[in-house]
């Protein structure tokens, strides 16, 4: 008798599942913020934003599907009239909320209310341990609003809060530091890979981290990994070496990740915002119908063949790396990722069309047209860990 293999939960996130894993919600467009490296381009609210009733409708879906939890973003979603109900709605119908702020809305009071609420996380972001850094980033003052936020979260006995940063070639010598000040208000650190997507594809040249950097960051994630969130952002720097990092080794667009957009759009994920990812919308369809059904996520279900990065040894660790940064910055999406660490990437960069790269379909920002950057830099509880860490984490 032959006793029948079954396959690894990675091996079936390949193929799907019936209700994503890790859902991304931006709840606006509208920012007070305008970050130099902002994924959705964000700053305007959007005049077809989602009403309140459609997004309770949403939420009630979100229920019978059994999605435990949204990540809230934007945009800055706290500045939606009707965040604070919204949020209440979600957790009283058992679907929890991570959201991620710059801080502006969270007063002592509030950080009172969310210290009492169950099921929510909040993720505070920093993009430099200094205001010099940070400030150079998202915006002068933005690094004492996030540090008030902190604290004031601290204060009011709110536990594991997360500091949210996107590692640019400027930040990511100060990874000590941002622990450190993680372990000073009692939250969690959590560093996320910086995307061409949105206005960061203005950037992305001059912010990505060097190779050298890249190995750096892996040797200090093989050290603190284990008390770091990742989620899925720097599986690509498997390759280095023989050790794994923590997190999901695949991309998990349309398989297990998703985005919804302010407006109810669907695409494969949060970092690419481009009509040839969009699955569907929400008002017309649904948003089960829409993951279970559309043509896309059905497309990218199916087994892909790796290209020519299958014929690396290190395929099988970084499957080839993210779609979204290849796509972002003109590279085929079955070759290698442009930051690939054998340096597989920069031949692909070399070689590309540089003056035909694809643009995000929205674009929000507060100038009405998207400009060139001129940055400024000094020279130098909840399930959530399901997603933050590693989708297989509560489900092994």
């Amino acid at each position: 008798m032959t006793t029948a293999t079954v396959p690894s939960l990675v091996e079936q996130f390949k193929y799907g599942l019936d209700a994503p894993i890790c859902l991304t919600w931006e709840w606006t467009y509208a920012c007070n913020l305008a970050c130099t490296h902002c994924l959705s381009s964000s700053g305007k609210r959007d005049p077809n934003e989602l009403s309140t009733v459609e997004m309770k409708r949403i939420i009630d879906e979100l229920e019978r599907m059994q999605v435990f939890y949204v990540n809230v973003g934007g945009g800055e979603p706290t500045v939606r009239a009707d965040f604070w109900e919204l949020l209440e709605y979600a957790i009283a119908h058992r679907v929890g909320v991570k959201f991620s702020t710059n801080g502006v809305r969270i007063t002592q009071e509030r950080a009172r209310q969310l210290a009492a609420t169950d099921y929510v996380d909040v993720q505070v972001s920093l993009d430099g341990a200094t205001p010099e850094v940070n400030d150079a980033i998202r915006g002068p003052g933005s690094y004492e609003m996030a540090m008030r936020a902190l604290a004031n979260l601290a204060e009011a006995g709110f536990r594991d809060a997360k500091i949210s940063v996107v590692l640019t070639r400027q930040n990511i010598g100060q990874l000590d530091e941002f622990k450190r000040i993680a372990d000073s208000f009692g939250a969690q650190l959590r560093i996320t890979r910086l995307r061409p997507s949105g206005r960061g594809a203005d950037v992305w040249d001059e912010l990505h981290p060097t190779v050298e950097q890249q190995r750096v960051l892996y040797q200090w994630l093989l050290a603190h990994g284990e008390g770091v969130l990742t989620g899925d952002s720097f599986f690509h720097l498997n390759a280095m070496g023989t050790e794994t990092l923590p997190g999901l080794n695949l991309c998990g667009a349309g398989r297990v990740v998703c985005l919804i957009d302010p407006v109810g759009d669907v695409y494969a994920c949060p970092f690419t915002i481009h009509d040839l990812f969009k699955a569907g919308n929400v008002r017309t369809a649904g948003f089960a119908k829409v993951w279970r059904e559309s043509e896309l996520f059905q497309e990218l279900r199916q087994p892909q063949t790796g290209g020519v990065c299958t014929a690396c040894p290190a395929y099988d660790s970084c499957q080839g790396g993210c779609m979204a940064a290849k796509f972002f910055t003109g590279l085929p999406l079955d070759g290698p990722d442009p930051e690939c660490v054998k340096g597989h990437g920069e031949h692909g960069l070399s070689t590309r069309d540089s003056t035909a790269l694809p643009r995000p379909s929205q674009d929000h920002s507060r100038t009405g047209k998207r400009k060139p950057v001129s940055l400024g830099l000094p020279s130098m509880r909840m399930p959530d860990r399901a997603c933050d860490e590693s989708p297989l984490a509560d489900l092994r």
